[in-house]
C-alpha cells in the first residue's frame, strides 16, 4: 500500500516555427508524472512538468536527474493524500525553486484523488456544461506569416487577437495592427500585445504609445523583468495597460507577491502555473490582486493537452470572463488526443472525445 510515481519523457513536435522574442520553437521536451497505488496501478493521476528553456527558473541541465531525485523521495515515503494535506506534502517535498516539478506533481495528485479520470476539479468546464472564452494567438514570423494566422484566428470566430511583437521590424508589426484595425473596430476585435520584454527602458513608452494608436487592449510584458522601479513608472505612465508576465516568475513567498503588486500596480497579471509554482501559487495572486483590484488571465505555456487540462479546470473554477490564454492545444503533431476542442473563440470540454493515453500503458 502506498503511492508511487513513474516519470516519462515526451518530445512535442511543432506544426510550424514557433517563434517569440526569446528564439524559435521547432520541439519542445516535456515531462509527464503518472502517480499511482502500488496495489491498484490501473488507476492512475496524470501531471506535466514543462520547463521552458530560458524562461523557467528550473531550466537545468540535469533537470531529468533533479525530477528523478523528486520521485525517488515520494516513492520512499509510502504516503496517503488527503484534500487536506497536499499543499503541506508539496510544500515540503518539492522546493519552490522547482516550479514545474511542484505543478506536475500537484495535478498529478489531484487526478488521482477525484479517480484517475483526468479530472482535476470537478466542475461545469469538464462536465461539458461550460467553455472557456480564449484569445487566439498570433506568433512571431515574417509579415505575411503573421498576416496569415491574424487570418485564420478571425475566420474561426475569435474576437480577442493577441500577436507577440518584438522580432521583427517594429513598423510592420504595426502595420499588421493597422490592418486589423482598418477592418474591425474595437467593438469586433480585441488587439492584445505580447512584447516578451524586447522593448528596451529607453524605447519603451515611445512604442507602446505608437501602439496605442490601434486601441490595444493591453501590452504583455514590454521590458525584461527585474526592472521593478523601471516597470513602476511605464506603468503609471502608458497609454496602453501593461500586464505582468514574465515578472512574476521566481516570487514565491505572499508578502514578496503583496509588495512588488502594490508597488508596480499593474492593470493585468497572467498566471502561468508552470512557470510561478502551480496552482495554489496561483490562488495566492488572485488573491492578491483582487484585493488590490488588478486584472487577471490564465495562460498556458506551451504544455501538452495534460498541463492544459489541468489549467483550464483551475480556471473554470473561477468566474473570470476575461479571454484566458488557453488556446495552444493545436500545436504540436504529437499531442496528447483529449476531449479539450477550440471552436468559435473558446475552449471546449467535449464529452464524446476520449482521452489517448497508450504511451502511458
Amino acid at each position: 500500500m502506498g503511492l508511487k510515481v513513474k516519470w516519462f519523457k515526451h518530445t512535442l513536435k511543432f506544426k510550424f516555427e514557433a517563434g517569440t522574442s526569446r528564439g524559435v520553437y521547432t520541439e519542445k521536451d516535456t515531462f509527464f508524472l503518472k502517480i499511482f497505488d502500488s496495489e491498484n496501478p490501473a488507476v492512475f493521476g496524470l501531471g506535466e512538468a514543462a520547463p521552458l528553456k530560458g524562461l523557467s527558473i528550473d531550466d537545468f541541465p540535469n533537470y531529468q536527474d533533479i525530477l528523478q531525485g523528486a520521485c525517488d523521495t515520494f516513492n520512499s515515503l509510502d504516503l496517503e493524500v488527503f484534500e487536506w494535506n497536499i499543499n503541506i506534502i508539496l510544500s515540503q517535498l518539492i522546493d519552490d525553486r522547482l516550479p514545474s516539478i511542484k505543478f506536475g506533481f500537484e495535478t498529478a495528485l489531484l487526478d488521482y484523488m477525484n479517480g484517475g479520470k483526468r479530472i482535476i476539479f470537478d466542475n461545469d468546464f469538464v462536465k461539458g456544461q461550460k467553455s472557456i472564452t480564449i484569445n487566439g494567438l498570433v506568433w512571431m514570423g515574417s509579415k505575411a506569416f503573421m498576416m496569415e494566422q491574424v487570418e485564420e484566428k478571425i475566420a474561426k470566430g475569435f474576437n480577442t487577437i493577441k500577436m507577440k511583437i518584438g522580432a521583427i521590424n517594429f513598423e510592420e508589426e504595426l502595420s499588421i495592427l493597422a490592418n486589423i484595425r482598418e477592418r474591425f473596430s474595437i467593438e469586433k476585435i480585441t488587439l492584445r500585445v505580447d512584447a516578451n520584454g524586447a522593448f528596451s527602458v529607453k524605447e519603451s513608452l515611445e512604442k507602446i504609445t505608437q501602439l496605442s494608436d490601434y486601441q490595444i487592449h493591453s501590452i504583455e510584458q514590454p521590458i525584461k523583468q527585474k526592472q521593478v522601479d523601471e516597470m513602476m513608472e511605464l506603468c503609471e505612465n502608458s497609454p496602453v495597460p501593461i500586464a505582468l508576465d514574465e515578472e512574476l516568475i521566481g516570487v514565491t513567498d505572499y508578502v514578496q507577491k503583496m509588495l512588488l503588486l502594490k508597488k508596480i500596480k499593474p492593470k493585468y497579471i497572467i498566471l502561468k502555473p508552470t512557470l510561478l509554482g502551480g496552482l495554489q501559487h496561483c490562488r495566492e495572486w488572485i488573491e492578491i490582486a483582487s484585493r488590490l483590484h488588478i486584472g487577471w488571465w490564465m495562460t498556458s505555456a506551451l504544455e501538452s493537452n495534460i498541463g492544459l487540462n489541468a489549467i483550464a479546470q483551475f480556471t473554470a473554477e473561477y468566474k473570470n470572463t476575461v479571454p484566458q490564454g488557453l488556446g495552444t492545444g493545436a500545436l504540436y503533431h504529437n499531442n496528447i488526443e483529449s476531449p479539450l476542442v477550440v471552436a468559435e473563440g473558446k475552449l471546449h470540454y467535449q464529452l464524446q472525445k476520449n482521452w489517448d493515453l497508450s504511451i502511458f500503458e
